[in-house]
């Protein structure tokens, strides 16, 4: 009986976007995306997506709540460049303007099983005080042309940033093959797994006010 040996292995991420902890804002909404390396492909499922408007509920210790569903699978022949979820929050100013608060972003957890990640946000800050006030009053807020620059992690202090709020999401990871293939994704080697960082280069983030 021949054996044949798989060239690819599979990553199927089930979860979802549980909610945020944004104490001084209300009405917000995510965007998320994937981003991955260059041996990466999606298979199956949705690569990004948007939840619905949310406030807080006062049984709710006062945290938003979107229990937004994830569901995607991947297949790779290398770890390189594994995949990370990377999500931007969204809500009105005071002038009703929707303006961005928050960008963050999480690697997909290594090993299989539940886990849950949260995910600390920032958001881009003006580099001058002029700049601040003409944009708090236009309501023309910085922010990134393409939130995936912030999955490369690297660079980012050519961007003044300011931490803002918290994003939770649940994860439950399957993986497929990666064991025929050599590769352990047992716990106690999940820190030798390499980050999707290494993939992508170190250069300048732009940003717009638009």
């Amino acid at each position: 009986m021949v054996t044949i040996n798989p060239s690819v292995f599979l990553l199927t991420v089930n979860g979802q976007i549980e909610g945020a902890n944004y104490p001084e804002y209300d009405n917000l909404y995510c965007k998320y995306c994937f981003v991955y390396g260059h041996d990466w492909a999606p298979t199956s499922g949705l690569e990004e997506g948007i939840t619905q408007i949310t406030c807080k509920g006062s049984q709710s210790s006062h945290k938003l709540i979107w229990n937004f569903p994830l569901e995607t699978t991947f297949k790779s022949t290398n770890p390189t460049g594994w995949p990370q979820l990377v999500v931007s929050v969204y809500g009105p100013d005071v002038f009703g303007n929707d303006v961005v608060r928050g960008y963050g972003a999480t690697h997909i957890p290594f090993t299989p099983g539940q886990h849950t990640r949260t995910i600390p946000m920032f958001v881009p800050e003006p580099t001058w005080r002029l700049q601040k006030f003409t944009s708090w009053l236009l309501g023309r807020r910085p922010e990134y042309i393409d939130p995936k620059v912030v999955a490369q992690g690297e660079g980012r202090e050519v961007t003044r940033v300011r931490s803002q709020g918290f994003v939770t999401v649940s994860f439950h990871i399957i993986t497929k093959d990666m064991k025929k293939l050599g590769y352990d994704t047992g716990p106690s080697n999940t820190a030798n797994t390499p980050s999707a960082t290494s993939s992508w280069s170190t250069e300048e983030q732009p940003y717009s006010t638009h």
